[in-house]
């Protein structure tokens, strides 16, 4: 029993290791499963996995902003909104003005910087509540949008289009398979290894318990035959086709913005003043400057995914951006935030994405249609929390606690306060 306790213990998320990339690729190997049986096997075929991720990785780029927005207490509802309004300008400007794509990618950064200063501003330093100041933005860019476009579709060049609709090119030798993802994998398999190596050298030299090695084994024999698996089946992809240029993106952003997130200061201050919006400022926070940067760098990314989703579509329309701020939402609070701000990781986040895509994937593989699809991910996501909130308020077992506590216990270390009326006062202020 012992050995048994002990793979409980270590290998789903207990103290004892850094359990959270395990706890988030088994929780999408057990969706992709459920789908991969209903579907006839289609789910993990080389076509659909790269449809996957060129599909949703606008979503995925935007659940990395909205979930550093929801930590810091407040919401952003024009995302969708800037993401369009920023996809047609840069797409009139290139089209009407030549300008070079790598300078529109560059335009479109700097338009999005520029929303996002503005909504920060009234958030941050004239205190107008997040929620209505993004409600506002959503009105006011989306009329942007259908003001510049004229409801008018706008192409965009051949070069622009491959942050969008790219793969990986073919280099080396012929060896069957794309060489630079089969690169890519070998990089990840590498980068899990060392991780692990390096937390368990961590903790010894704290003279902390470690996982016991058989257990390190099977986590790692687990992880890296799942990068192995999904490496070939981008890699061997039809021809022209392999790891999408949009998902390289992805994972940089994701890796950067974890990072920051977890070692940094300004990303600690970040979960201080959504878990404390009185005490951060009381222990030195700049309460003003936390809020105006987290608006502003979700409308950067905001613009970034616009600017991906127009290079996929090869134009800018006026329907562009439609409720996308409702599909990173979900996927930020499916991950494991909370509403009152202050808990949230981005790994988290970006497995609600993915659990929302995949679902939304294999709805659209059944032929399920449209209106459908939307009740069904409507009530899965209704029932999945109202079932976790009931249970854990009866003090049963928590499915999304259990699969979201190596999330907590590795990346934010924020303390918890015991409840009183002070502090639901404090977090007031700041829930937006």
């Amino acid at each position: 029993m012992s050995r048994i306790s002990d793979l409980q213990k270590n290998l789903f998320g207990g103290t004892a290791s850094n359990a959270r990339q395990f706890g988030m690729i088994a929780t999408l190997v057990a969706i992709v499963l459920l789908f991969q049986i209903w579907t006839g096997g289609l789910t993990l075929t080389s076509g659909n996995l790269i449809a996957v991720v060129s599909q949703y990785s606008y979503i995925l780029i935007l659940a990395i902003g909205m979930l550093m927005v929801i930590v810091a207490g407040h919401i952003d509802l024009s995302v969708g909104s800037v993401a369009a309004f920023t996809g047609i300008v840069v797409a009139k400007t290139m089209q009407e003005h030549s300008l070079p794509w790598p300078l529109g990618i560059l335009l479109g950064l700097l338009v999005g910087a520029a929303i996002g200063a503005w909504q920060g501003f009234w958030v941050a330093y004239v205190g107008v509540p997040a929620f209505i100041v993004t409600l506002a933005g959503m009105l006011l860019f989306r009329g942007g949008n259908q003001y510049i476009g004229n409801a008018d579709t706008v192409p965009v060049p051949t070069g622009f289009r491959d942050i969008g609709a790219g793969f990986l090119p073919e280099v080396g030798p012929d060896t069957g398979y794309n060489n630079l993802t089969l690169l890519l994998g070998l990089l990840a398999c590498a980068g899990v290894v060392w991780r692990e190596w390096r937390a368990r050298q961590t903790r010894r030299v704290m003279h902390a318990d470690a996982a016991p090695l058989w257990v390190t084994g099977i986590r790692l024999a687990v992880m890296v035959g799942i990068i192995v698996f999904t490496t070939l089946r981008f890699a061997g992809g039809r021809v022209g086709t392999s790891f999408p240029i949009s998902g390289i993106i992805l994972i940089a952003l994701v890796l950067a913005y974890s990072y920051y997130t977890r070692n940094t200061i300004g990303g600690r201050h970040i979960y201080a003043v959504g878990g404390n919006s009185r005490a951060a400022e009381l222990s030195g926070v700049k309460l003003r400057r936390v809020n105006f940067l987290v608006m502003m760098n979700m409308s950067v990314l905001a613009a970034l995914a616009g600017m991906i989703f127009v290079a996929r579509s090869a134009a800018s329309g006026p329907q562009d951006g439609l409720s996308w701020e409702l599909d990173a939402i979900a996927a930020v609070f499916i991950g494991g935030a909370a509403v009152s701000g202050g808990l949230g990781t981005i790994s988290g986040s970006i497995v609600g994405g993915l659990v929302m895509a995949l679902l939304n994937n294999g709805l659209q593989l059944e032929g399920v249609g449209s209106d459908m699809v939307q009740i069904i991910k409507g009530l899965v996501l209704l029932l999945a929390v109202a079932f976790d909130v009931y249970s854990k308020s009866q003090g049963r077992f928590s499915i999304i606690g259990t699969l979201m506590r190596p999330f907590r216990q590795n990346e934010t270390s924020t303390p918890v306060d015991p409840p009183n009326p002070a502090s639901d006062q404090d977090k007031a202020p700041v829930a937006g």
